[in-house]
Formats: C-alpha cells, structure tokens, sequence
C-alpha cells in the first residue's frame, strides 16, 4: 500500500490551501455573520478550475481524480464550512450526475459550463415528505408528446438559487410490481414554472445557499432525462455515495481546523504559572483528536481511492462520511472546551465549526442512515 500523495495531487493540495488561506479565510467569519453566499469565491474557483477537477478535460474539467477533490474539499472546509459545503453541492450533485449517467449531448450542453466553472449546478432531491425515505418523493413527471411536465416541491437544496441547472428527482410511473418508478431530469432554472426561495434561518454554514424549489407545470424536452428512467433510484444512491466522500473530507477540514487552534491555544494560554499544553488532561484531548482526524483522513482517502479503481465504495463512503462527521463534532466541541470562554466567542471561530460540524451528521445521509447502510452491506 502506497499511501503517498502523487505529484499531481500535491499540486492541487497546495493551490487549493493557497487559494483558502489568500482569499476564504480573511472573510470566514463574515460569511457565516451575513449569511450571504459568496458567488464571486466561485467565480474564481471556476476560473482556477477547481470546480471541474474531477471531469475529463473533454468537458472542460481538470482531469483530475476523486481523491484530488477530496484534498479540495478538505482544504477550503478547513477554513470555511459554509464554502465548503457550496463546493461539494456544486461538484458531487450539482454535476457529477450528468457525467456518470448523462448522454454526449447533455455532457457537452450542461457539464462543460458547470465543470468550466461558468455555471452551478443544483440537485433537487429532499422534499418536505421525503428525507431519509427519498423513495417517497411526491414530486412527478409526465411525459406529454415530447415534454416532461413537472409538479412538486423540494426543500434544503443546497445552491439552487445560484445555479444554472437543477437535477431533480420525480415519479414518473409504476413499475410491473405497483412500485413508484422515480426518475432524474434536468432542468433549466430559467425555465417556466420554477419558483426558487432562500429564506431559511440556519444555524451553521450559513454562507452556503439553501433553498426550497416549488416546480408549477415545469416543461422539459423529455431528452433531458437522465440516465436510464427505470433506475433513476439506483443512480441517485450511487451519487450520493459519491457526495458521501466530499461531506467525509468537508468533516476532516474542520476537525484538523479545530485540531490546530485548539493547539495554538493550548500553547499560548497560560494558567498557573505554565501553558495549559503542559496539563495531562489537556494533552489527552489534543491527542485524540488527532488520531480520529487522521483516521477520518485515511478512510476518506480509501474510500476515494476505492472509487477512481472502479471497485465498490459504498460501504466505505459510508464508514468516512459517518466517522468523519461525529468526528468534527467531537473537534470543535473539543477545541470549544480547550479554549474556555473564549472559545464562546465568535471571533475565535471555533464556535462556528461546531455549528457548521452538526450538518455534516444530517446532510448526504443522516448518521442514523449511514449505520444502516453499513449494516446492509453486512448483511444484516
């Protein structure tokens, strides 16, 4: 086992920590205050390609590999969540759908502006009804001569009100058993019939944008379908095994932050005439956080490996997505505790990765869910 990064990667590793530190960073805390997405952040991730570095560069991407865009996503959670967040949505749902299921046609028309980094892209699948059980979508599509028409409503999207295209889940009939068949199509979010609200209170990333989506007799050529339509399911589960990796990395990009200021802290701070890094119970804290940060780190990695070998990652994304999570709770909890009183204090920001940690265990598939993925995988 070669656990070395390659040239490549450490390439994009560090253009990317440069880019969090240089440009992210000095406006962390803002973000989160004014609750105010950061479009022109995404313009220049767009324009640095980093928001293609997955995809083939035929479709505008980087050529890079998931493992490349986990480091990505890591380092920009690391300084911000809510931006963190942002990039995953925009990358694991907004646009890698089109390119694991899309046809020629839609890849050239709808990947290439979201990988070029000149459009977001959104995916529409929670619904006010249908969280967990995503099989109980409400939303339908009905074929009519050459259009879908569409009508439902989503909610918690992360994105949507700044993207160029949206990815929704709909029924779109029943299969031999009496079972809703549920399908994925692209939709335009200029189109006719497509009312996108942001005015969710939230109470960490909140400079990531959440949005509700109400679809009123929305018209798409019915060549907008994506994929197979019989196993728009299936297609779903395997993107969000895929997203699973990216919120796993955004969940180790906030446990290594907390992990450093609380350290930095812990050397500054003095108490009883010495550093409280000096104090046993001090030392604890530090050490495990930094052996589960570096676990969460290894099981990101396997499991992105895992995935650009073309070998099954399902269980995997959801060992990394669940230990990664409960991991940067358990962090910034921590680095909270380590800090004292300050550590309440917004201008420490070790506040905010707590409040933007506990997403992490909601997101892409609750803790719960993910223990019972795992469990299925076993057999159980």
């Amino acid at each position: 086992m070669n656990f070395e990064l390659s040239k490549e990667q450490l390439m994009i590793k560090k253009m990317v920590k440069d880019f969090a530190e240089n440009v992210i960073q000095p406006r962390a805390i803002e973000i989160d205050k004014e609750a105010k997405f950061p479009i022109d952040i995404f313009d220049q991730l767009g324009e640095l390609g980093i928001l293609g570095i997955p995809f083939p560069e035929e479709y505008g991407g980087s050529g890079g590999d998931t493992l490349s865009y986990a480091l990505a996503v890591e380092e920009i959670g690391s300084v911000c969540g809510s931006t963190g967040l942002s990039y995953a949505a925009a990358v694991s749902l907004g646009a890698s759908p089109i390119y694991y299921f899309g046809t020629e046609k839609q890849k050239k028309a709808f990947l290439t502006p979201l990988a070029q980094g000149k459009a977001l892209g959104s995916f529409g699948l929670t619904e006010p009804n249908a969280g967990s059980d995503a099989g109980g979508t409400k939303t339908t599509a009905k074929l009519e001569g050459d259009e879908y028409i569409i009508n439902g409503e989503k909610c918690f999207i992360t994105n949507a009100s700044f993207a160029k295209t949206l990815i929704v889940t709909a029924v779109t009939g029943k299969n031999e058993k009496g079972k809703n068949i549920i399908s994925a199509i692209i939709v335009p979010t200029d189109t006719k019939g497509v009312k996108i609200t942001s005015n969710y209170d939230k109470m960490g990333v909140r400079g990531s944008d959440t949005a509700e989506i109400v679809l009123d007799q929305v018209r798409v050529p019915k060549e907008n379908l994506l994929g197979d339509p019989e196993k728009g399911f299936k297609q779903f589960l395997y993107t969000l095994d895929g997203g699973r990796i990216s919120i796993a990395a955004l969940g180790v990009g906030i446990a290594q932050a907390s992990l450093e200021k609380a350290l930095n802290y812990a050397k500054e701070r003095k108490q009883f005439g010495q550093s409280i890094s000096n104090f046993q119970s001090i030392q604890f804290k530090l050490a495990d956080m930094a052996m589960e940060v570096e676990l969460s780190r290894n099981m990101v990695h396997k499991a992105a490996w895992l995935k650009d070998n073309d070998k099954p990652f399902s269980k995997e994304a959801a060992y990394a997505k669940l230990f990664a999570s409960e991991t940067a709770s358990r962090a910034a909890n921590q680095a909270i505790q380590i800090h004292g009183g300050y550590g309440y204090m917004r201008e420490y920001e070790v506040e905010r990765y707590l409040r933007d940690a506990k997403l992490l265990e909601i997101g892409e598939g609750t803790s719960e869910i993910q223990r019972l993925v795992i469990a299925r995988q076993l057999g159980c």
